[in-house]
Formats: structure tokens, C-alpha cells, sequence
């Protein structure tokens, strides 16, 4: 039975009502498989609707093949169309044979294609006399075409000023966020803001469009709850059992985080997490408040999410392509991210967002799950004693139907919206997440509507709400093109697809790290170079060095800071580490971070050996690189932290300002000797250490701790330990990693003594120990 739906939308300016007249429709791409399956069908329903209520309306489907042979395959779709269950048959014949009548096919290639439009439309509204209320141009076409289309509306087919332009535009807008922005900038060129409606179908999915006024009707009930005290966490979850063949030519670019998470997905977590609006019906407020909470999103990268792909989709991507078959495509079809919200109502719960292609069965949901806070000693099956859930249930899997459901044990909720939802009160023998059905109260769709038909009516009623901004497109982009990146260089997972997958797929989050839950089986053909090595020590510049593969490298530097934690605090009580900036300690604050259970984080102090002179907010401060990678995410006294000094009297180091002295003066205080207990530091390819240059002067200096120096690359000003300050610690470690460097490590071998050429040569502690962490990328080139 085919599903069917029908405008029930209101817009919030009642524009509709002022400005009836002709509306004319034109379908770009009319003859396609979108608009085959489902756009032809959705603006046959918006006329039933309409028809009769004040608009006239005329119906084009334009492709790029002549006249001749479009039509015919144009009226062959329009013939199939369903009809909505409203109507009764005799209703339906009569509504279906004016729409057939109101529909032409016509040749859309060429500016005088669509001059000839323009012309049309014209002469048919002076020849009825007719006023034109506005005209409504959907793209289904390749997105690469749309600001050539746009260009060409732009230019030969806007209406009079009186009247609305709507040009819909289908995903994908772009595959990062410079190719978003790129195809942003040519199409605001052509069209403003308001007319263009980036369509999103999940926007229009029932129980999606739902959510938020789910949220409002229950806000008593849920603002409570809807936080960190109780939230455990949450999933968004969308399942296909269905493969990419077919369209790999597509898919292959794209992969399944661009295909489905970037999109729908964010779409869902967005509804579900942001600010709820004061007014439902203000577009604006809406989208506002969607775009205030992708800002407060947590940088995510590698870390944070892992990829596979289905055994079968190599071969189906050579034979597509016509690629060899030594071609490997590392295109993942299946992706597992985990998300965190920076605000102090989200704080700290667990985002899990996942999609694959060849699993086990077709579903999609979003769950809230809270945290339990009852031990049950006797009857485990006692409805308290069970999962505390809402769960917006997208439909196939058990359910098979869209819903809304809500365990007992947390509340009943309001009905939403009681004319089009209704209470299910008869519960079929499954389960859903753990629960029998009869477990939950549940609201459901009283008629299921395609969603493209919800969104044609949203068009047609100029609701912008449902669909996505110039401004959230680009937000979402800057959330996902760090890890679209990252991944690139990521080989996925191979899993066999279906049922078979088992657990391969499973994953968890540890600390601030996603990982596979089970480990995959791998057959070593050909084992690489790197099998041979294991973490090495040995001298180099005649100081204790240890080598590794990068990984093993950090992990090995990250046991020997714990190892001098443990030291320090047994001897002294606390330990006072110093940190630099730049790329190299990266990885290791990550590890750190990962080992927050262990390392003894109340007891240590945080120092910097180096800073840029910009605000700490700002993504270049090496503070706020610590913070983001380190602070954030263990658990320690914000009086243990001491970031440098660098912006003080609303001023960036300015020497009157006095911020080496002070940041002097705390060391002297808090550090018995002024003797750090470990200071990290790193090597920049020009052989300077922590923010001490070739060129910096020092010979003044000699007894200082700290200063000011100058940096011969942007930002120049810099607040640096001085070597005197390096040279008092007990333990310095030098982290060196990368090929880029390998040229660095053999120069400074071939070093003896101090070379004025590498600051690094200088630093020679006094009475405390050198080690060299090199990994083999570093020393072998």
C-alpha cells in the first residue's frame, strides 16, 4: 500500500493567505528517480490539498532530453501517482485528470530553454489574467549543476517583485566545509538566502519533526531530567541492511559520514539538545538556536570515531569505476562516533552517532537513556528496576512504524499534536531496546506521510524552519571536516555484511578515546619493516635516548611521566610538570588524557614552558591547546593549572606589564629550587626549543626564569622559560617525531657541545637527567 500524505502545515507569517494568485512549479530533473519516487507524488498532494482554496497552479517537469521523449516518460510517472486517502475514487479521478492536464514536460538545457520558460509563464497568466503568487523551482539534479541552474533562473525566470522565488536544493551541499563555502559563495551570488530551501527529508520524517514539540508539551517533565545529573547517554542510530551498488560513483566521494551523519544525523542530535525556542512557529528563533548549539560541539578527530567497510565493496567499487584490481578504496560504509557537548547542561554525556551500510537490519531511532537510580535486590522484571528511556523511533526494525515512546517508569507523556498523533494502547509481542512494548507509552502517527511530501507543503508555505541555513550548513561542515580529514588517512575495517558481522562492529569509549570493542582477525601477509622493532634505548648526543614506532613512543613517554609523578609525590607531595607548545606533545596529551584514571592528576601541577602572545581562548594559545587536548578531560584543582601570563590589562606581553616577573614569582613560590620536576619540550625544524630562537637574547638575561622573546614566524611575541629555568629541572625529556624531522636528528648527532645555530644544543640540565624520545619515522627518514 503506498504510503500518502498531505499539507497540514501552517506558516508562520501566513504568507500563503496574502498572496494568492498562480503558483507555477518546476521540477528540474523531473524525469529522474527522486523525482520518479517520491517529488512528483508530493506536489500531486499539495494540489489535492490546495486545489480549490484560492491558488491556481501550473506543473513542469524539465530535463535534459528534447520534448518528444521526455514527455512521454513525464506523463508515464504522473499516471502512477497515488492517491491521498482522503479522497474518495471518484474525487481522486477528477483531481488527478487537472493536475494531468496542468503538467507539460519541457526541454531545461540551455539559457533560451529557460527564457522559453520564462516566456510561458507569461503569456499563460496574461491570456487567463491571472496574478502570479510565485514560483517554485525544485534542483533534482547532480549538485555540481546548481549554480549553473541558478545562474540561469537568476538571470531569464524571476517573477515580479510582488511575487516569491523558492529554489530547492537536494544534499549534497558540498563534501567539506571549503567546497560548502565555494558553493555557497556561487549560489548567494544568484539567489538570496530566503529563497533557497536546502532540503534534509529527515526534517520532514513525522516523529523528527515531532521532537521539538515533544519537548515543549513535556517541559515540566523533562527539564528535570534533560541534563548531565541523569542523562547516561544517548544514540543516534541509523541501520541499512541495503548495499552501495548501484551508486558507487556517488557514494565512493562521499562515504557513509557524509552520505547520512553529517546530515540527518546532526539534524536529530540538534533537535534533540538544542535551546527549545520560546515560539515553535519562528523560523528564525529556530535556526538561531540550532546554530548556538553546533557551536557549543567538542572538537572531534581520529580519537573519537572508527570506520569500516563491507567486505563486497572493494570489488563492487573496481567494477564501477572500471579500477584495477590492486585498487583499494578506503571509503568507509560503516562509521561510529562519539560526541561531546561543551555547556554546563550537556556536560559529560556520551553522544553515540552511528550508521553502516550491509548490517544487520534496516533501522533507525534516537534513545535517551538515563541513569538508574534504583538497586533492586528481588525482581529484576519490576517495571522500576528496568531501563529508564524516550525513545523517537524512526520506524522499520521491530516497531515497523514511526513512534514516540517513553518507558513508565519515567513519566506518561503529553499527547503531541492529538488531531494528527494518537496513544497506542495495543502492543505487539516485541521488544524495542531491551524493552517489551508494553513497557512503554507510546504516540504514533495517526496516518504515516512521506516526508517529501511534508517538506513540498513547508516549501509552499515558505517554512524555513524545516529546512537547513546557509549559516548551520557551514557549522555542521566545520564540526566534520577535521575528521573527514583525519579519516582519510584511516584504513576502515573489513566486515563480511548482514548477520555475520557479529560483534566486529561493536565499539566503546574509553576515557576520551572510541576503539573498537573486539579486536579483528588479520592475516599478516607481509609484514613491514615496523614488525621488527620494539620500543629501543641507546645514547644519542650523549644522553639516554628511547625510539619507537610513534604510537609505542608516546606510550612509552606517558609511563615514564607517571612513573616520575609517582616519584615526586612520594618524596615532596605534589609534582610540578612544565608542557610545551607546538605539534609535538599533541599525541601525548591525547595519551594523557586517556589515562586519567591512573595518572595523579590532584596532586600535579600544570606550568607551560612557552606561550604565544594571543588571548587564551584563541585556537593558537598553546594553553588553550592543553586545555582542549588535557584539562578538559581529567579531574584536576584549577589552582594546580598555571598558564603563562600573557595578556594582562587588556594587553598581549607588553614588557611594563610585568608578566615574566610574575609568572617568575609563582614558580619561586610553589617550586622548592625553582627546580620543575619533568619539563617537555620539543624541536622545531630550525633546531629551536620551547619559544628560544637562534636569535634570542639571553646574555642579560643569565639568572632570569622567564622572559619575552621573539618569534621569526607569526605570532612573533612569545613568552619562554629561559635555559636557566630548563637546566634547574630534574628530568627534561625531548620529544622528536615525524620524517619532516629526520634531517634535524642527523644534523644535531653530527652537534657537539652547543651550537648557536640550534638552540636545542643548550639545553644541558645541571643536575638532572636528558632523554631523548625519537620515534623511527624521526631517526631512520
Amino acid at each position: 500500500m503506498a504510503i500518502i500524505c498531505w499539507q497540514t502545515g501552517l506558516t508562520d507569517n501566513q504568507e500563503a493567505k496574502k498572496s494568492l494568485g498562480h503558483v507555477t512549479v518546476v521540477v528540474v530533473g523531473g524525469t529522474g528517480d527522486l523525482a520518479r519516487k517520491y517529488l512528483w507524488q508530493g506536489f500531486f498532494q499539495l494540489y489535492a490539498d490546495q486545489v480549490g482554496k484560492g491558488h491556481t497552479f501550473s506543473f513542469y517537469g524539465g530535463g535534459l532530453s528534447p520534448t518528444d521523449k521526455g514527455t512521454p516518460v513525464l506523463f508515464g510517472i504522473l499516471k502512477e501517482l497515488a492517491c491521498p486517502l482522503e479522497l474518495t475514487a471518484e474525487r481522486c479521478a477528477l483531481v488527478k485528470d487537472q493536475f494531468l492536464h496542468l503538467s507539460k514536460y519541457l526541454q531545461l538545457k540551455t539559457t533560451e530553454d529557460y527564457e522559453k520558460l520564462n516566456q510561458e509563464i507569461k503569456q499563460q497568466l496574461e491570456k487567463e489574467g491571472m496574478v502570479e503568487a510565485g514560483r517554485l523551482f525544485y534542483l533534482s539534479v547532480p549538485a555540481f549543476a546548481y549554480a549553473d541552474i541558478a545562474e540561469k533562473v537568476n538571470n531569464t525566470c524571476r517573477p515580479p517583485s510582488e511575487a516569491w522565488l523558492r529554489v530547492v536544493l537536494e544534499k549534497p551541499f558540498g563534501h567539506n566545509l571549503y567546497s560548502a563555502q565555494a558553493l555557497d559563495e556561487k549560489l548567494s551570488g544568484q539567489l538570496k538566502e530566503e529563497e533557497m530551501y536546502r532540503i534534509d527529508h529527515y526534517l520532514g520524517k513525522q516523529v523528527v519533526s515531532k521532537i521539538l514539540p515533544f519537548r515543549k508539551e513535556n517541559k515540566k517533565l523533562l527539564d528535570p531530567i534533560w541534563n548531565k545529573h541523569h542523562i547516561e547517554r544517548i544514540e543516534i542510530v541509523l541501520k541499512e541492511t541495503l548495499d552501495a551498488k548501484g551508486r558507487i560513483q556517488f557514494y565512493d566521494q562521499y562515504g557513509v559520514i557524509r552520505d547520512v551523519i553529517q546530515n540527518h544525523l546532526t539534524e536529530v542530535m540538534t533537535l534533540m539538545l538544542m535551546n527549545l525556542p520560546a515560539n515553535l512557529s519562528n523560523s528564525k528563533e529556530i535556526l538561531q538556536n540550532k546554530l548556538n548549539f553546533l557551536a557549543s560541539l567538542q572538537y572531534v578527530d581520529n580519537i573519537n570515531a572508527v570506520v569500516g567497510q563491507y567486505q563486497a565493496y572493494n570489488g563492487e567499487v573496481q567494477e564501477e569505476l572500471n579500477k584495477t584490481k590492486d585498487y583499494f578504496s578506503m571509503t568507509p560504509t560503516f562509521a561510529g562516533v562519539v560526541i561531546h557537548v561543551d555547556n554546563a547542561q550537556y556536560e559529560g554525556i556520551p553522544i553515540f552517532m552511528t550508521s553502516g551500510k550491509a548490517l544487520d537490519e534496516r533501522v533507525s531511532y534516537a534513545r535517551v537513556l538515563f541513569k538508574s537510580d534504583i538497586f533492586c535486590v528481588q525482581d529484576p522484571n519490576d517495571v522500576k528496576c528496568k531501563s529508564k528511556q524516550i525513545v523517537f523511533y524512526l520506524g522499520h526494525g521491530n516497531l515497523q512504524y514511526p513512534a514516540i515512546l517513553v518507558s513508565k517508569n519515567l513519566f506518561k507523556p503529553e499527547l503531541v499534536n492529538s488531531g494528527d498523533w494518537k496513544e497506542v494502547t495495543e502492543h505487539k509481542d516485541v521488544n524495542v531496546l531491551g524493552l517489551p512494548l508494553s513497557d512503554y507509552y507510546i504516540q504514533s502517527p495517526v496516518t504515516p506521510r512521506e516526508a517529501y511530501c511534508e517538506l513540498i507543503s513547508h516549501i509552499f508555505f515558505g517554512r524555513k524552519d524545516s529546512f537547513i541555513s546557509a549559516e548551520g550548513l557551514l557549522a555542521s561542515w566545520a564540526f566534520w571536516t577535521p575528521l573527514l580529514e583525519g579519516l582519510s588517512r584511516v584504513f576502515p575495517r573489513v566486515y563480511p555484511g548482514g548477520t555475520a558481522n557479529g560483534n566486529l562492529l561493536n565499539f566503546q569509549l574509553r576515557g576520551n578515546e572510541v576503539t573498537f570493542s573486539h579486536e579483528a582477525v588479520v592475516n599478516v601477509i607481509n609484514p613491514g619493516a615496523e614488525d621488527n622493532f620494539q620500543v629501543m634505548q641507546g645514547k644519542y648526543r650523549s644522553s639516554e635516548m628511547v625510539s619507537a614506532w610513534a604510537q609505542e613512543l608516546v606510550e612509552r613517554l606517558a609511563s615514564d611521566l607517571l612513573l616520575a609523578a609517582e616519584e615526586a609525590i612520594r618524596e615532596e607531595g605534589q609534582f610540578h610538570l612544565a608542557l610545551s607548545g607546538g605539534s609535538s606533545p599533541v599525541a601525548l596529551l591525547r595519551a594523557l588524557a586517556i589515562n586519567l584514571y591512573t595518572f595523579p592528576w590532584r596532586s600535579t601541577h600544570i606550568w607551560q614552558v612557552d606561550e604565544r602572545c594571543v588571548p587564551h581562548t584563541e585556537s593558537g594559545s598553546n594553553f588553550r591547546s592543553i586545555h582542549d587536548l588535557l584539562l578538559q578531560h581529567i579531574r584536576i584543582p584549577y589552582f594546580n593549572i598555571h598558564p603563562m601570563p600573557v595578556h594582562l590589562t587588556q594587553r598581549l606581553c607588553v614588557e611594563e606589564d610585568g608578566g615574566p616577573t610574575l609568572y617568575e614569582k609563582e614558580i619561586k613560590k610553589h617550586i622548592n629550587g625553582s627546580s620543575f620536576h619533568y619539563v617537555l619540550l620539543g624541536v622545531g625544524q630550525d633546531g629551536h626549543t620551547a619559544s628560544l630562537f637562534q636569535d634570542t637574547k639571553l646574555e642579560n638575561d643569565k639568572e632570569r626564569l622567564v622572559i619575552l622573546t621573539e618569534s621569526p614566524i607569526k605570532p612573533h611575541q612569545r613568552m619562554s622559560l629561559t635555559f636557566t629555568a630548563i637546566n634547574k629541572a630534574r628530568r627534561v625529556g625531548v620529544l622528536i617525531m615525524g620524517k619532516s624531522k629526520h634531517e634535524l636528528v642527523s644534523q644535531l648527532s653530527r652537534i657537539k657541545g652547543e651550537s648557536s645555530k640550534y638552540p636545542i644544543t643548550k639545553v644541558q640540565p645541571k643536575s638532572g637527567t636528558l632523554i631523548w624520545y625519537i620515534d623511527y619515522d624521526a631517526l631512520l627518514g
